[in-house]
């Protein structure tokens, strides 16, 4: 099982083939158990990956409010404007 097969569950189109030449792999029941694991394990993990990132860019996407008399910092370039 490649990596390109696990993350999007097809194959890849590549005509590389990684096994050696004359190189049989029997696929038995335990074999499949585990390469499903495999799977699953990898998934629960980008997962895992994706959520830490989100809740990271959620907390500096917050809303900002401000209030009248507030003090605020600008950047100002002499290229844009500040609307």
């Amino acid at each position: 099982m490649t990596l390109f097969e696990a993350l999007y569950r097809r194959k890849c189109r590549s005509p590389l083939c990684w096994d050696k030449l004359r190189e049989r792999r029997h696929l038995g029941p335990n074999i499949i158990v585990q390469i499903v694991n495999k799977i699953r394990q990898i998934r629960e993990h980008l997962q895992a990956a994706q959520s830490r990132q989100k809740n990271g860019a959620d907390v500096r996407r917050r809303p900002l409010e401000f209030n009248v008399g507030d003090y605020v910092s600008l950047k100002i370039s002499p290229t844009k404007r500040v609307i």
